[in-house]
């Protein structure tokens, strides 16, 4: 099973044997045959032991009692004790799986999910920067100062790394060390930012390239994104720019044991993980003097500015890598809004 948090843990050790080994399988199949990342696989953990938990409480020791009442008990709990509409429908796309991985298991006797309604979860605009404001972040690293704590930016120059850190990341220091590798983190942020925003990837598949990823002469980069779908990004000259430079400069300076073929590294030399790259973007854009922004909302700032610039919908949803047209249609409301900003601001008669 995924790691998920000490409560979730608890909960699941609690269940009954029949019911815990349901949630493990469900998760081997989430991860296995789904091909669903960990962090997709913890949260339907953690939802589907909520829920377990909740069932037994009502009086279900067996998989087979669960139906859709208990269902609909365990969200309508959720709702009293506060939660979300985005959240109870991702619950209720939770148990729905669940239910009907359970029924083509032999587990329960029907798909009892399948009756299941979710509230429609409010859908809010992303945030998005000005593309004065995005030029600004990415240009931080070379403009200011490197902070005067780096472990606010990168923890991973701390004796202990967080919780989150990847094991890779906490491995043995650059062969380089030194005042070497501590002028070449600039370098790092300054390419993780410029990659961000140039391609609009997630933090997850930015942290996840290798420098045999990057195809130098048709400027594109080579990306694993969700279910292992395997896409291929442009990015501009000014990413070039920065990736010669890191690659010649900055990464031999941190370069481990552990690094690998990681084109991005952490302070000790291995992987960058995510954690500490959402770090380094929100530091950098706290410094910079712009809204709070994380490596989301760079993605978010990048297709917006995108189809401001006249660029199909449909290239934006390749670049995007998103499975599905809607996904991509919500930066075109974004840049409607924007636009009707514009209008009641400057003209006269708005």
């Amino acid at each position: 099973m995924s790691r998920p948090d000490r409560g979730t843990r608890a909960m699941h050790q609690a269940l009954p044997p029949a019911l815990r080994d349901a949630v493990d399988d469900f998760a081997e199949h989430l991860s296995r045959v789904r091909n669903r990342s960990a962090h997709t696989v913890r949260a339907y953990v953690t939802d589907l032991v909520s829920l377990l938990d909740h069932a037994v409480r009502m009086g279900c020791v067996d998989l087979a009692e669960l139906d859709l009442s208990v269902l609909r008990s365990w969200l309508a709990r959720q709702r009293t004790t506060g939660a979300a509409r985005t959240s109870l429908a991702r619950r209720a796309a939770s148990a729905r799986a669940f239910s009907a991985w359970a029924h083509r298991s032999g587990l329960l006797p029907a798909d009892v999910g399948a009756a299941l309604a979710s509230p429609r979860a409010h859908r809010e605009l992303p945030s998005v920067l000005r593309a004065d404001q995005a030029a600004a972040l990415v240009e931080a690293p070379s403009r200011q100062a490197p902070p005067t704590n780096p472990a606010r930016t990168d923890p991973t120059l701390t004796n202990q790394a967080g919780a989150d850190a990847e094991p890779t990341d906490t491995a043995a220091g650059p062969a380089s060390g030194g005042a070497e590798a501590a002028e070449a983190v600039p370098l790092r942020d300054r390419v993780l930012l410029e990659l961000l925003y140039a391609t609009g990837v997630r933090v997850s598949e930015a942290c996840g390239l290798d420098v045999g990823d990057v195809d130098h002469g048709r400027r594109v980069i080579r990306v694993f994104g969700k279910g292992g779908r395997e896409r291929s990004v442009p990015y501009g000259v000014p990413a070039q720019r920065t990736l010669d430079d890191w690659l010649r400069r900055g990464r031999p300076a941190m370069v481990g044991a552990r690094s690998g073929d990681a084109l991005l590294l952490g302070a000790r030399g291995g992987r960058l993980n995510p954690t500490t790259a959402r770090q380094i973007v929100g530091a950098y854009a706290e410094a910079a003097g712009l809204p709070r922004t994380s490596p989301h909302d760079l993605r978010h700032s990048a297709a917006t500015h995108l189809l401001e610039g006249g660029a199909d919908l449909r290239a934006v949803q390749e670049l995007l890598g998103h499975s599905s047209l809607a996904s991509t249609q919500i930066y075109t409301h974004v840049s409607v809004e924007r636009l009707r900003a514009a209008y009641r601001q400057a003209h006269p008669r708005a």
